[in-house]
């Protein structure tokens, strides 16, 4: 069993009594088995100094895309509908094994390098398995699984799916991934009630029930995508999907950009679980969601940076600063504070993926997932009288996250990835574009 001690850090442990204190960590296997202000451990494997030196619980992601990865800068400058139809679902249907699983760990080190260490993932149609191989190597947590399309207008024909075979083929890798490795979860995904008939969509109802598994989709993230939903149901979307039985909390919706308070009430009610993708709402032009009342609600939001092409990064600290700025016109200089948009980003992204239990805090009993940042630069001082919380999510930049620990494994230190081959990742993500491009000449 390996051991590794953190010494002389300052703690931002996100416990229920918000601990933040300078202190050790001692880590057994991929658990925390103490904390303290200090700490004597001699026998550990591995001893990390960090002091002047932050730790905090890793990010924790609720809505990703990493079969998107490298479709960076090919979807700029559109609205939903025409990114999708014209960009995305013709660049999904184009991928191959190879490209997906390279897709997937070229955001999956994006994301360790930038201290996520959790994400709640969506994959395309085809060759999930090969995401699923990539979130395994990178040494992530995930919640991932295949996207399910069995209608829609101008969707590729290689995306359309046949209801028995979408479910089947997700009832499979489900079989194959749930809670593999401690770190792998299974999550049903159909895309948006848009692309998804009725049939399928109950049937992930039953399913969800039956297995006791997340359901992760997208919903109410755009004005023309609700009067499609409505023309189509004769329902806005959250009423919908509660009528079909997917509202509860086990449910995770991406965006809520455009809720009525019917709709509210049901998420509340039904403590159906948000996701917050400011970054990607804001890109699209589809809005700005109205979190304040959301939280005022009590209802679970949390944060995700969606994908590379409607972003273009995945980068938590973005997100979490940009959460906290966009509300401020319209409720005032104290909506959405720094503490707020730092719980969203860690133990409130853990409590949306049913794991707070745990993740999401640094506390004795919880798996190790953590980062180590160095705050000694220009853009974080003066550092005095300063609450480190405010530096971080106000000032502090992706390169500031030294080392990242998932699960107990170092999977980045100073800044150096042990699980992902840079140079070969980046160069085989160019390649595999390069091919999928080829085979659409429409698109540059």
């Amino acid at each position: 069993m390996s051991t590794l001690l953190i010494k002389n850090a300052e703690l931002i442990t996100m416990n229920q009594q918000d601990d933040q204190f300078i202190g050790d960590i001692y880590i057994e296997h991929d658990t925390i088995k103490d904390i303290g202000k200090s700490l004597d451990y001699p026998e550990a494997d591995k001893v990390i100094d960090a002091t002047d030196r932050v730790v905090t619980p890793g990010f924790i992601q609720t809505h990703i895309h990493l079969c998107q990865t490298i479709f960076r800068g090919k979807g700029d400058d559109l609205e939903l509908m025409d990114w999708l139809k014209k960009r995305i679902w013709p660049l999904e249907a184009a991928h191959d094994e190879e490209s997906i699983y390279y897709s997937a760990l070229l955001g999956t080190g994006e994301l360790i390098q930038s201290g996520t260490t959790s994400i709640v993932d969506m994959e395309t149609v085809h060759h999930t398995d090969y995401a699923f191989q990539a979130i395994e190597k990178s040494g992530i947590r995930a919640l991932s699984g295949k996207v399910m399309m069995d209608k829609g207008d101008e969707v590729p024909k290689r995306l359309q799916e046949n209801t028995t075979d979408a479910i089947q083929q997700s009832v499979d890798l489900m079989e194959k991934w749930h809670k593999k490795n401690g770190r792998i979860h299974y999550a049903f995904s159909p895309r948006f009630v848009v692309s998804c008939t009725e049939t399928l969509l109950k049937e992930v109802a039953t399913l969800s029930r039956k297995h006791d598994t997340y359901v992760h989709t997208h919903a109410s993230e755009n004005k023309g995508e609700i009067e499609i939903v409505e023309a189509e149901t004769g329902m806005r979307n959250i009423e919908y999907l509660d009528y079909l039985g997917l509202a509860n909390e086990r449910l995770i919706l991406a965006h809520c950009v455009w809720l009525n308070e019917t709709e509210k009430r049901i998420i509340q009610q039904r403590k159906v679980n948000v996701s917050h993708c400011p970054g990607s709402n804001l890109k699209l032009a589809s809005g700005v969601a109205n979190i304040p009342s959301l939280l005022d609600a009590h209802i679970c939001v949390s944060l995700g940076a969606d994908g590379a092409p409607c972003n273009n990064n995945l980068d938590m600290f973005n997100e979490m600063r940009l959460a906290a700025l966009i509300q401020k016109p319209a409720h005032g200089p104290t909506a959405m504070d720094a503490k707020t948009v730092f719980k969203m980003a860690t133990i409130d992204g853990a409590k949306a993926m049913g794991l707070d239990h745990e993740i999401g805090s640094l506390e004795i009993g919880k798996k190790a997932d953590l980062i180590i940042l160095n705050l000694h630069d220009f853009h974080m001082y003066p550092s005095y009288d300063v609450d480190t919380i405010s530096r971080i999510v106000y000032s502090t930049t992706r390169a500031d996250v030294e080392t990242t620990i998932i699960h107990g494994d170092v999977v980045m230190e100073e800044r150096c990835m042990k699980t992902i081959d840079k140079d070969v990742t980046l160069k085989e993500a160019n390649h595999s574009i390069k091919r999928l491009i080829q085979r659409l000449p429409h698109i540059s």
